[in-house]
């Protein structure tokens, strides 16, 4: 099975989802990349089979129901694959990541440079700050989308909790309604907002007695987002096998 480039290479994408906001956001930018060259572009009702041993990394930005089965495909065929759609269950996201024993794979709720640097972030002042700071996580999105809350913002939660050791189903609090009681230490809030074109703003804030801090990104435009991912495939095609995140890809861990 091939994943090695020689440096001076094309490398050849398949884009899966091309013509959702994310798919025409990564062709108009991998238009701009002497490094990448789009092969094939593969929306719904599309045969991706047909296609698939035109290149050799797939973008993967469909939809959470169509991932499994573009990651099953992938790996049967020997392709790596980056993978960009979220609000899978934990049935499919295991599905998915066996595939990665196969082929290299690129799994990220957030592809954005500065996003994965908040993750980073987000991590370093939990571990600073303590127990005795409140954990809330606030995002909001475009009235479009579909899952709640986003997965980056899961992500985001994802870290507190194994910072505190806990387990993220235990201590997860998706907002506040009547009569709740007082916010016990454990908890971690989840705040989702939809409205608008906004493209996508993740706030952290770690709440104690006498002083807050806010971590925030704000990403205006999904440029940002597809720059990510085809540096995520160029990065991928030259990996072996295995489960990587955006993280691994920016030299982040």
């Amino acid at each position: 099975m091939r994943f090695a480039l020689a440096s001076n290479a094309m490398i050849k994408i398949i884009i899966v989802g091309s013509k959702g906001r994310m798919g025409r956001a990564l062709v108009a930018s991998a238009a701009h990349d002497p490094e990448l060259s789009v092969v094939a572009q593969v929306d719904q009702g599309d045969d991706l089979g047909s296609v698939l041993d035109q290149g050799e990394v797939v973008i993967d930005f469909s939809s959470h129901a169509a991932t499994a089965g573009v990651a099953a495909l992938c790996a049967e065929r020997g392709r790596a694959v980056v993978i960009g759609t979220t609000g899978h269950s934990t049935e499919d996201r295991s599905a998915i990541v066996r595939h990665s024993e196969r082929i290299p794979m690129v799994l990220s709720s957030n592809f954005s440079t500065g996003v994965n640097t908040l993750f980073w972030l987000t991590r370093k002042a939990a571990e600073i700050l303590g127990p005795d700071f409140d954990l809330e996580v606030v995002e909001m999105h475009h009235r479009l989308k579909r899952d709640a809350p986003s997965g980056t913002a899961r992500t985001l939660a994802e870290i507190l909790a194994e910072v505190r050791r806990a387990q993220l189903d235990q201590v997860l609090r998706h907002g506040r309604s009547g009569i709740v009681g007082e916010r016990t230490a454990a908890e971690i809030g989840m705040h989702s907002i939809r409205g608008g074109d906004v493209v996508g703003d993740h706030t952290v804030i770690f709440a104690s007695l006498g002083e807050r801090v806010e971590l925030t990104h704000k990403a205006s435009t999904r440029e940002t987002f597809a720059k990510g991912a085809l540096r995520a495939a160029k990065w991928l095609a030259t990996q072996k096998p295995g489960l990587y995140d955006m993280r691994d890809v920016l030299g982040l861990k």
